[in-house]
Parts: structure tokens; sequence; C-alpha cells
């Protein structure tokens, strides 16, 4: 680096367009998104093909040296930035000095099925991001293989999920926009079994564990966060089932009711007899 690096203009064409994917439709019409941090830039540079710019102020390009490193060499533009400008792209109240720009991920429902998932996060009609944003990390932590949302989801790329994600975007296929009769018509066909997660569920997940159900392929449907599942997607479901309130708790949020149910199928495949441990075997 330069003692004196040339710093790039806030009245670029580069972050001018940067600063324009903060909005859905100018993303959607890109199809590029931002992703800020040490941690998403350095997942986005390791993801082939992903990261086409990155945007660094001098402290952070020095502080984070092998990841600027890691940017050039797969092949992004990398540019020097005030403050001021790193601030303007990025969307959070105190910006860590990297600010990448990205090429979509999602991949199709169709190759999802082809790949035979074992473990799937369903999320119908999340409209939170920092929501969605944290139930595809605890689906990429639970060791799912999938997320799918919904057409009435929110925007996989809104900058709040892909801050909630923590890096785990880049760590396992998502497919959008698919409707949500359509993803479980499609995973029922490849043998998944459909559990739909609901407070008011007739199935209780502990039961669920005991009887020994849940070690085959199966993918849980989460809803909206206000107003959960309506009958109609319950209906589609081979099971309803509530996570226990063993406490005096009112009720799960939604990010940690779908944390437990995705563990307790990863560790039901994981024990004797289960899928994953049959196909490893």
């Amino acid at each position: 680096m330069p003692a004196t690096p040339e710093l790039i203009s806030p009245r670029s064409p580069r972050v001018l367009a940067a600063r324009r994917l903060a909005r859905r439709n100018l993303r959607s019409k890109e199809r590029l998104f931002l992703a800020e941090g040490p941690q998403a830039v350095r997942e986005a540079a390791g993801h082939a093909g992903t990261l086409v710019e990155l945007f660094a102020t001098v402290d952070a390009a020095e502080r984070y040296a092998d990841i600027v490193g890691e940017a050039r060499g797969a092949g992004a533009r990398v540019h020097l930035a005030d403050e001021e400008v790193i601030a303007d792209i990025s969307t959070t109240v105190t910006p860590q000095g990297l600010v990448g720009v990205c090429r979509f991920l999602d991949t199709s429902f169709e190759d999802i099925l082809k790949a035979r998932p074992k473990l799937v996060a369903v999320l119908a009609n999340v409209r939170d991001p920092g929501n969605a944003g944290t139930v595809l990390r605890c689906a990429d932590a639970a060791g799912a293989e999938a997320v799918v949302l919904t057409d009435a989801s929110v925007d996989l790329y809104n900058p709040k999920a892909v801050r909630a994600s923590v890096g785990s975007l880049f760590h396992l296929p998502v497919a959008v926009g698919v409707p949500v009769e359509e993803a479980v018509a499609g995973l029922k066909d490849a043998g998944v079994r459909i559990l739909a997660a609901d407070g008011t569920g007739t199935d209780d997940l502990d039961d669920e564990l005991d009887k020994g159900t849940m070690g085959g392929p199966t993918a849980w449907v989460f809803g909206n966060e206000a107003w959960g599942l309506p009958e109609e997607t319950r209906a589609l479901a081979d099971a309803v089932v509530r996570v226990p309130i063993h406490g005096k708790a009112e009720s799960l949020n939604l990010a940690t009711a779908a944390a437990v149910c995705l563990y307790a199928s990863a560790r039901a495949q994981r024990a004797s007899g289960g899928c994953r441990s049959v196909t490893e075997s």
C-alpha cells in the first residue's frame, strides 16, 4: 500500500452505485448486495465469484490486511475511502470500515431438491430481516443443508438480514420467492417430512423426540413473528409441533424456537438409527 494512498471520491460513480444498493428494487435490478464488516467480507471473499468490490478505510485496510488481500486475490476491486464515504455507503450506525459489494447467492429450489437435503428450514411469511438472518445462522449452526424463503418473506439481501446471518448466508444454499405450497409439495416428493413449528401445535417436541420420529429427513416450517402460521399452511404439514414451555415464559421468539427445533432434529438425525448415521456409516 502506498504511503499516501489515493482515496476514492465521494462523488465517484462506484460510491454512488454502492449507496443505491440500500434499496431493495435496485438490489434486485443489479443482483448485487452489501456485506458490511470484517466477518461478512471475509466470508464473501472466500466464496468464489461473489465479492465484486471492497470499500475500506485506510485504518481498516491496515487492521484487516489479510482480508483485503483475500479480496484482491478473489478478483475484487479494492477502493480506499475516508470514513465519511464508508458511513455514506454503510447501513449501520457504527461502520467497521469495510463494505463489500457482492453478487446474489440464492440458488434454485430445484437444485436444493436435487441435493436430497436431510434438514431444511422454510421461512413462511417471515417479515423481520433480523429474524430471517438469525434463523439462517441457526440453520447453518445446526447443520441444515438448505433454507427456503417463501414469496411472502423478507428480502434475503436486506442489510439487516445479511448482518444477522453473521456470514452464514455464504455457507449454505438458500432459495427465495418459493410459494409455501410449492416448497412443501417439492420437499414431500423428495421424501422429506414436514413439521410446522407453532406454539399451539397438537404435537409436543419432547414427545416427538421420545417417540423417535425425528430421525428422518425433515423440513421445519417457521411462520410470521406476530401471527405464526395460518391454518392453510399448518394443514400442509405432516405434524404441527410446539416447543414445550416448562417454565413461566409466555412464549419463545421465532429465532429461539427455530434454534431449538433445528437442533432437536440435528440431534435425532445423528443418533442411532437416524438418517445421518445411516448415510454416514
